[in-house]
C-alpha cells in the first residue's frame, strides 16, 4: 500500500513570511473599526485606538485583577495553541513582526543562556496573574503598567508619555533587538509562554530527521532562538518562524498526515533549557 506523503514542503512559502506579517499587522491594527469584545490570539495594547481586538493578556490580567477568570481569553489561547503553537509568534503577531523589522539591522547579534527563556513563565505568573489579583490595577507590578506594547500603542497614537517603569523597559527592549533576535518574546513574553506549552502536542509541528542531518548549522544560523539543531523542532523557546526548514533535516509536519519514515522523524525531543 502506498504510504502518504509525511511532511508538508514550505520553503517558498518561508520567503513570504514578512509578507504574511504585514498583513496580519493591519489586521490587528485597525482604526475604523473595535471589537474589543473579541479576544485577539496576539500580543497587543487594546488600549490602543488603532487596535481592533482585546489582547488576550491584557483580558487575564484585568480579570485577574478582579479576581475572576477570562474564559474568552484562555478559550482562545487553548484554540489556537493546540493548533499552532508558537507559529502564532513567527508568523502572526504584530510585536514579533516589529522587532523582525528592527533585527533586520546589520549590527553584532548576541545569543543568551538557553535558561534565560524562563523567564517568560516568571513574567506570567508574577506580573499577569499574581500582582493584578493580590495587589489590584494600580500596582506599579501590574503588567499592563509595565508593557512594551502598551507603551508604543498608547503614546504614540495620543501624543502622551507612559509611566518611567513603561518607557525604561520599552527602551531596553528597542535597543536590545538590534543585539538580540527577539529579546522580547524569547526572554520576556508571557503569552510566549503560554502558546511554548503547546509546542509538543500542537496540530501542525516542524520535524527534525536526524539521518538527514549533516552538522552545517545551517539550522542553528537561520534561528532567531538558537540551540542545537535536533532539539529545536519542537523546544519551547522555538517561535516556529520556520526559517530553519531551509535545511533539509527539518521538515514541517502536521498530525493528520502519515510517515514515510516512522523512525527517521523527531518532533518533540527534550528540551535544551
Amino acid at each position: 500500500m502506498a504510504k502518504r506523503k509525511s511532511t508538508l514542503k514550505i520553503p517558498t512559502l518561508v520567503r513570504w513570511r514578512p509578507l504574511v506579517q504585514a498583513v496580519f499587522a493591519l489586521v490587528w491594527i485597525n482604526p475604523w473599526l473595535r471589537l474589543h469584545g473579541v479576544c485577539s490570539p496576539v500580543f497587543h495594547c487594546h488600549s490602543c485606538p488603532w487596535a481592533l481586538f482585546a489582547c488576550p493578556i491584557g483580558m487575564i490580567a484585568n480579570f485577574s485583577a478582579v479576581g475572576m477568570v477570562s474564559y474568552a481569553a484562555l478559550g482562545t489561547l487553548f484554540v489556537y495553541g493546540i493548533v499552532f503553537g508558537t507559529f502564532i509568534c513567527g508568523w502572526v503577531c504584530p510585536f514579533g513582526f516589529l522587532q523582525d523589522l528592527l533585527g533586520k539591522v546589520p549590527t553584532p547579534k548576541f545569543e543568551l543562556p538557553a535558561w534565560a527563556g524562563y523567564f517568560r513563565y516568571v513574567v506570567l505568573v508574577v506580573f499577569v496573574l499574581a500582582a493584578p489579583f493580590f495587589l489590584g490595577k494600580s500596582s506599579p507590578l501590574f503588567f499592563c503598567n509595565l508593557c512594551p506594547a502598551g507603551a508604543l500603542g498608547v503614546s504614540l497614537p495620543y501624543g502622551v508619555w507612559p509611566n518611567a517603569a513603561k518607557i525604561t523597559i520599552t527602551a531596553v527592549i528597542l535597543v536590545a533587538v538590534f543585539f538580540k533576535r527577539r529579546p522580547w518574546c524569547t526572554v520576556f513574553c508571557p503569552l510566549g509562554a503560554i502558546y511554548s506549552l503547546f509546542n509538543r502536542v500542537s496540530i501542525f509541528f516542524p520535524r527534525f530527521h536526524a539521518e538527514k542531518c549533516h552538522d552545517c548549522e545551517l539550522c542553528k544560523g537561520k534561528c532567531p532562538c538558537s540551540g542545537t539543531s535536533e532539539r529545536r523542532a519542537g523546544v519551547e523557546r522555538c517561535v516556529r518562524c520556520l526559517e530553519c526548514v531551509q535545511c533539509k533535516a527539518i521538515t514541517m509536519d502536521c498530525v493528520f498526515v502519515g510517515q514515510d519514515d516512522p523512525e527517521g522523524g523527531s518532533r518533540a525531543p527534550q528540551s535544551d533549557w
